[in-house]
């Protein structure tokens, strides 16, 4: 189980990320326009360097839902290894077929 203050700043991150998304999109689409002139293009630069970094989707870490675990994450499942080998072999996942030899 990982530490609840890692999982809880994680969900921090994700809800930021979420609020400042278009505002970010807006600024990064302006910054990247070639037809603006090289002042506003510049301005959104900066205005885009003070906003908080938190609100960066590059930020977010992947976890598994079950024990916030962060390594050894399957985004289609959105669980680690470990916590798909400890439903798998319980058979709570449908289809899956734990094997040993």
């Amino acid at each position: 189980m990982a530490k609840k203050s890692a999982v809880n700043r994680n969900e921090r991150v994700k809800k930021l990320v979420k609020q400042s998304a278009a505002k970010r999109q807006l600024l990064k689409d302006i910054a990247n326009d070639e037809s603006l002139p090289l002042e506003e293009r510049f301005d959104a630069r900066l205005k885009l360097a003070a906003m908080p970094r938190n609100s960066s989707a590059t930020r977010i870490r992947n976890r598994c839902e079950i024990t916030g675990r962060p390594r050894a994450y399957y985004r289609k499942l959105k669980m680690s290894r470990i916590s798909l080998r400890d439903l798998g072999s319980n058979g709570l996942i449908p289809g899956l077929v734990k094997s040993s030899w």
